[in-house]
């Protein structure tokens, strides 16, 4: 039925008005404008003829067959409308009509009634509350808006009707070519999965662009879109941490709308935007160029100080600069003065003409080492703007297109003027050195993804689901909502997690004889589940050295609870081994509104909450997402080789993140899971969990 939809052979726009400037009047006016090649039936009850068209009074008196049928009657009619249509045989709707669960019940429940009877005729509808659909390639205006797009071979799908008509005007500025829009509105029944894999399909489109502020089904999207055959880019507009505020553990309250969707559009092989500009920076240069074969990239430049800049924005993107190799580093030479540099940015000076850009550029690109090269220039009077620009589009061309450029012109107007015509070739060209290498990095997101390929997540064999199962359900017995921290760590290591041994004493005598057990020293702590924080109960006592320490600390402890809370319920008393110093981490979850459990791992201790360095999955985590997760936090460089110290064991991290993945997966009722800290060892010597916390829904 999309097909129908979005490739209609005929077109009914029931509302069509008589008066222009109506929506109903605009919508047929543009559709006839813009020369769609079907049938167009206006339905108006009134009948008549609107702009030399045939008016039908409803869709049942309509001869033909109709594949879309584009409404804009009041709300109050459309359940009417819909019902006539499902009568008449229509395959697809678009619903431009406001006024449904965007204002409240009442509306969700009409909208409801319309999905409802679609459903029941196998109509599929697109919205409400839309603009309506444009296609450059198939000749279709069904909006209210005249403005229509930049031909070319993106897609953009948006969940706002407003931004969509203003991308349609922006489109001929930055010439980000577009082969179809389609607003998506409330998505009652047409959500973006449907429609991703529709244009999987579809040969004239090469990207795909999101406007997304929310998802309806977020695992289903992550599904979908592992599944792409060409590139993604989303913009996600809506990324306050509002819904995170109540949360009770450090993972939850640190999950905010934005690092989730990251770590989620990740995992489903996305290229995210970080803004607007940035969306259509990274769509241009995902349409017109293919990913680069090697993560090597060469800026070219006759300024200093734009090739400064653009050093500096390669390092914020994590593009790594480096020298190129000899052979080509002579061959640049041929091109400079004497004083020029042949380094990396290559710096031709303010002298370079043409003749030196043509040279370099047709150097770099036919050198193997050059995975993707940037060009940079800036407005002299040695050199007219124009010839520059003509010679790095020959170049290009002469090399056969097959490695990626972007290109950078700062000046005045004759610059500005040139860069046009380098745009209007087929050559992305930015206004600033920082934006093409920010575009550039979008290109090369794409080809690691690509290299990355789709992993499947394998589940881990030697699980005890029963033992974790025993453990929930006797806290569910008791009435709680949380476990207590020893039940949490025998469900953790019910999954093959590693946990400091932990055990409950109920009298000094037994806590002597396991702290025995453990060897000394220990660490104590209360049990009880009325005491949340331990600390501030005077609960914890850490390095408890002698038998005679452990009976006073263990008295000392019941003692400061009941100080702490009288009526508290004390279960015991925790004897816990010491687990060596290590580097603390956090592996925590939660439950997010879209994507449901979600996986976090960050610095741990109490720096966790201060310094908020933290990334996510949705859960399950593959081991290569958990690496990715690892190597993603901004304090990465402690896992390496720090200051004399060996690495980090992160082949053990990122098995922990994956199995406690597996957990949250296998166990809804897991609402959040802090294990922190987790004391992280050197490579080969593993970790330990110290702490853990685990909340029920």
């Amino acid at each position: 039925m999309l097909e129908r939809l979005l490739n209609p052979r005929t077109i009914a726009v029931v509302g069509a008005s008589h008066k222009p400037g109506k929506v109903g009047h605009e919508v047929l006016r543009n559709l006839i404008n813009y020369g769609f090649p079907g049938k167009i039936y206006p339905v108006n009850p009134k009948g008549g003829e609107i702009l030399g068209l045939r008016v039908y009074r409803s869709l049942l008196e309509v001869p033909d067959e109709v594949d879309l049928a584009v409404i804009v009657v009041p709300a109050r009619i459309v359940p009417s409308v819909v019902e006539d249509a499902g009568r008449k045989g229509v395959k697809a709707l678009a619903i431009i009509t406001s006024g449904f669960s965007e204002t409240g019940p009442e509306g969700a429940e009409l909208e409801r009634r319309i999905v409802e009877t679609a459903r029941r005729y196998g109509m599929r509808i697109l919205g409400p509350n839309i603009v309506g659909i444009m296609s450059t390639s198939k000749r279709i205006n069904a909006t209210f808006s005249g403005l229509t797009p930049y031909p070319g071979s993106v897609t953009i799908i948006s969940q706002s009707g407003a931004l969509l008509i203003a991308m349609a005007g922006r489109t001929w500025i930055e010439k980000v070519g577009i082969n179809d829009m389609i607003s998506i509105g409330n998505m009652s029944d047409i959500t973006f999965p449907d429609l991703l894999q529709y244009y999987y399909g579809d040969e004239s489109t090469k990207v795909i662009g999101l406007y997304i502020e929310g998802l309806k089904k977020g695992r289903e999207f992550i599904e979908v879109a592992r599944r792409a055959n060409k590139p993604i880019v989303a913009l996600k507009a809506g990324v306050s941490r509002r819904g995170a505020l109540a949360a009770a553990s450090h993972t939850g309250s640190l999950a905010g709308s934005a690092a989730v969707y990251r770590g989620a559009f990740r995992q489903a092989r996305v290229v995210w935007a970080n803004d607007l500009d940035d969306f259509f920076d990274k769509m241009l240069v995902l349409s017109l160029l293919r990913p680069p074969e090697n993560g090597h990239v060469l800026i070219i430049t006759n300024g200093g100080g734009v090739g400064v800049l653009s050093t500096d924005e390669a390092e914020r993107q994590g593009i790594e600069l480096e020298d190129p190799p000899k052979d080509l580093k002579e061959e640049l030479r041929k091109y400079m003065p004497e004083f020029g540099s042949d380094k990396n940015p290559v710096d031709l000076t303010g002298m370079a003409t043409d003749k030196e850009y043509y040279g370099t550029v047709s150097a770099a690109l036919s050198h193997p080492w050059v995975g993707a090269l940037v060009v940079l220039f800036c407005e002299t009077a040695l050199t007219s703007p124009q010839k520059v620009a003509d010679a790095i589009v020959r170049a290009y061309d002469d090399s056969g297109r097959t490695k990626p450029i972007v290109v950078s012109f700062v000046g005045g107007p004759e610059t500005m003027k040139a860069a046009d015509t380098v745009k209007e070739r087929g050559i992305p060209i930015y206004k600033s050195p920082e934006l093409a290498l920010r575009a550039l990095a979008g290109l090369m997101e794409y080809a690691r993804i690509l290299k990355k390929g789709e992993p499947e997540f394998r589940p881990f064999g030697d699980v005890d689901r029963e033992r974790v199962r025993r453990v929930l359900d006797a806290a569910r017995a008791e009435g709680r909502s949380f476990l207590l921290e020893h039940e949490a760590k025998e469900v953790l290591e019910a999954y093959g997690v590693p946990v400091a041994r932990t055990r409950v004493a109920s009298s000094p005598e037994e806590a002597v004889a396991l702290a025995r057990e453990t060897g000394l020293p220990v660490v104590m702590k209360i049990v009880s589940p009325d005491i949340v924080h331990k600390s501030d109960a005077g609960g914890v006592f850490v390095g408890v050295r002698t038998e005679e320490e452990v009976r006073e600390t263990f008295n000392k402890i019941v003692e400061n609870a009941k100080k702490y809370k009288p009526d508290a319920r004390i279960v015991g008393v925790t004897v816990q081994e010491l687990a060596p110093q290590g580097l603390e981490v956090i592996v925590g979850a939660t439950r997010d509104p879209q994507f449901g459990p979600v996986v976090a791992f960050g610095l741990g201790g109490v720096m966790v909450e201060a310094l908020k360095d933290v990334s996510f999955r949705v859960a399950p985590v593959t081991p290569e997402d958990a690496e990715e997760m690892v190597r993603e936090i901004k304090a990465r460089d402690l896992l390496g080789p720090f200051r004399g110290q060996k690495p980090r064991d992160v082949g053990a991290l990122k098995e922990v993140i994956s199995r406690i993945s597996q957990l949250v997966t296998d166990f809804p009722e897991i609402s959040e899971l802090d294990a922190n800290p987790v004391m992280l060892y050197g490579e080969g010597e593993g970790l330990k969990v110290v702490d853990a916390r685990i909340i029920l829904a």
